[in-house]
């Protein structure tokens, strides 16, 4: 029992030492003498170049209303600026996927749009030449085409070259 207790205090110091330092927000700045300087504690105000480099940022406070400019209206809301949150990333991925789906998906409906139109295409050409064509009756069986079922089937391509290959 005595050799596990120092494996728990180590394992408790070090996560809440690692709890503690994920929290803290780092700043980099630097001072009158040009020295950069990285530090936990805000710069001063005084200091050139501030930046914070990580850590959690502050909470947005709801910011005044707007003042409403000569004109009477009230400005356009200025752009976001800085990295964008996870939230933003997401909301643009789900939308490119969303527009590769919609550009695949008419892509496809030209694919088919091309391939209906070349097949009826090619019927017409089957039917306006004069080899001999069968359909299949109510059996199963073979027929020969008369002249009129030909002139009906190839009105009926006609139509379909027409709508199709548009």
């Amino acid at each position: 029992m005595t050799s596990k207790s120092p494996l728990v205090f180590a394992l408790v110091l070090m996560s809440s030492t690692a709890s503690l330092s994920i929290q803290a927000e780092t700043y980099q700045w630097k001072d009158g003498s040009g020295q950069t300087v990285v530090s936990d504690v805000p710069p001063p105000s005084t200091a050139k170049g501030r930046r914070s480099i990580g850590g959690m940022k502050p909470a947005v406070v709801s910011e005044a209303l707007p003042d409403k400019d000569k004109a009477g209206e009230t400005p356009a809301p200025k752009a976001a600026e800085g990295p964008k949150t996870t939230a933003e990333k997401d909301f643009d991925f789900k939308k490119r996927q969303q527009e590769a789906k919609e550009k695949a998906d008419k892509q496809a409906a030209e694919a088919d749009k091309r391939d209906n139109c070349e097949r009826a295409r090619r019927s017409v050409a089957a039917l306006e030449s004069n080899h001999p064509l069968s359909t299949l009756d109510d059996n199963g069986e073979r027929k020969l085409m008369d002249s009129a079922q030909r002139e009906q089937e190839m009105e009926r391509a006609r139509r379909v070259v027409a709508d199709a290959c548009k």
